[in-house]
């Protein structure tokens, strides 16, 4: 970038940058700096009859400053808060070189800068905890200005708000509002919580590949990429699920993975092509213990983090406290449409798409039609945890058969405000039913359906050598968090959200 690109402010500090080096101070020092206390620590812990005052060493951005002659205040903030700074001109400078201060303080420091302050803790007379600051240390000064985000009377004024700005400078975002940090460590305390559970119960996390040559495991269009040393296309996992199976029949009983799966698809507020996904599987387990399982998970999960398992979620308060209600999914389109649509062939179930306004298109088989006259006239209604269960075989290639009705399968989903976070079924382990399924996923894709799954044959080899009966769920983690976050927008609970690029990748910038 060159001089002639730069803002007035942006100059301004790169000068200051050249005239700290001119007075020895180094911008950005290699060596460590060590902290002793944290912002938030400093306030709980402090205590006004203390007789001995505590000594700190703190280090953040400066965030404002007030200068008033020898004596100012600065709100330096850390990884955990903010506190009051006071500094005095003739702490920091004790001996004649006044002038040092009033020049790197006054006139070289800016909001936004990394400082290392070393003092004492005291009340002022304002009733503000605070840092008496015997010694200041540059650590990192920034070279462009933060958006100053103002409040006055509960009002915020001037501030950084727009959704594509904070999800392209994310890094901005969380400095500069309040609360968005506080999502992302509740999303690691979701993760920690689920991962707790499964570990106390004896199974196994493991890593699976993101680049497969068969995009298993899921109904969706992948991402293809390819592999110059081998010469071959690859395709970025759009679920790890057949990975997991494959272990299962080594002789692992329960295996769980927080996978990253990518699917080249639509996106909203609901929906990234790049998301998080939490798969496992227990072997001599079914369906119906993989619910109570999710139940008691899910209400450990919500104490945990937000000590409650009541939440609040686009207007509606949600209890995540177990049992949660179950309703078979032809009961469910019944009871929203008045139709029964057992035993409907492809005809009739067009039929009732036509009658209930819902899209459909001449590749939609069976499977496609029910999910989509479901989607259409039911799911919105589900607000509270809802299994919806024993889904038609059409739609569940990789799911055992019902044992009391051969035309459905042992499958479930978790529904919550109208939509999904939870996928399980007791999988099919009859690998000649799954060679049939597959090749009727193959006839899907002949008819059209880029999101019919391949036909993959390691997978029918490693069943063929014997799976036990086996229960797997996947949960959607970043809608999890959406839920115990009160986000209604996936981009919010992303640190990086996927977004069209601003600059292109040209012989300038590439580098």
């Amino acid at each position: 970038m060159s001089q002639t690109e730069l803002s007035e402010q942006e100059i301004f500090r790169r000068n200051s940058l050249e005239q700290l080096r001119g007075l020895g101070i180094e911008p950005y020092p290699a060596a460590e700096y060590i902290t002793n206390a944290w912002s938030k620590d400093i306030k709980e812990s402090f205590k006004d009859e203390d007789t001995v005052k505590r000594n700190v060493s703190i280090a953040g951005r400066i965030m404002s400053r007030r200068i008033m002659g020898k004596a100012s205040f600065m709100e330096l903030q850390d990884s955990r808060g903010r506190i009051q700074v006071y500094v005095s001109r003739d702490d920091l400078c004790p001996g004649e070189d006044k002038e040092t201060y009033n020049t790197v303080f006054k006139k070289l420091l800016d909001i936004g800068d990394y400082i290392g302050i070393e003092g004492y803790v005291f009340r002022t007379q304002m009733g503000e905890i605070s840092v008496h600051a015997s010694k200041l240390t540059v650590l990192s000064k920034s070279l462009r200005p933060l958006p100053i985000v103002k409040m006055k009377d509960g009002v915020v004024y001037d501030g950084f708000n727009d959704p594509e700005q904070r999800y392209r400078q994310r890094y901005v975002d969380l400095v500069v509002n309040e609360g968005v940090k506080d999502i992302f460590v509740k999303r690691t305390g979701i993760f920690n919580s689920m991962r707790d559970f499964f570990n106390t119960r004896g199974y196994i996390e493991v890593d699976t590949p993101v680049l497969q040559s068969i995009p298993g495991g899921a109904a969706a269009r992948p991402f293809v990429t390819h592999h110059n040393a081998l010469d071959i296309d690859l395709y970025l996992r759009i679920a790890n699920e057949l990975y997991l199976k494959r272990l299962i029949v080594g002789g692992f009983e329960g295996v769980y993975e927080f996978s990253r799966n990518f699917r080249n698809e639509g996106m909203d507020r609901t929906h990234n092509p790049e998301f998080t996904c939490m798969e496992i599987y227990v072997a001599y387990k079914d369906y119906n213990w993989m619910m109570s399982l999710t139940e008691q998970m899910l209400e450990k999960i919500c104490l945990e983090v937000n000590g409650s398992t009541r939440v609040t979620y686009a207007g509606c308060e949600i209890d995540f406290k177990a049992p949660y209600k179950r309703i078979t999914i032809t009961d469910a389109i019944r009871e929203n449409t008045g139709t029964d649509i057992t035993g409907m062939d492809e005809e009739e179930l067009r039929e009732v798409c036509r009658q209930t306004g819902v899209e459909q298109d001449k590749t939609m088989g069976r499977g496609k039609l029910i999910d989509a006259i479901f989607g259409h006239t039911c799911e919105a209604g589900y607000i509270q945890p809802t299994f919806i269960t024993d889904y038609p075989i059409e739609m569940s290639p990789l799911t055992k058969k019902h044992r009391n009705n051969p035309h459905l399968t042992e499958r479930f989903e978790l529904m919550v405000c109208g939509k999904e976070i939870a996928n399980a079924y007791s999988e099919l382990n009859d690998p000649v039913d799954q060679r049939a399924r597959f090749e009727e996923q193959l006839k899907l894709s002949e008819k059209g359906d880029d999101e019919a799954m391949f036909i993959d044959q390691d997978f029918l080899r490693a069943l063929e050598y014997g799976m036990p009966p086996t229960s797997g769920m996947g949960v959607g983690m970043d809608r999890l968090v959406m839920f115990l976050t009160g986000q209604e927008s996936i981009q919010e609970v992303l640190l990086f959200p996927q977004m069209r690029p601003e600059w292109s990748l040209t012989p300038e910038n590439k580098d």
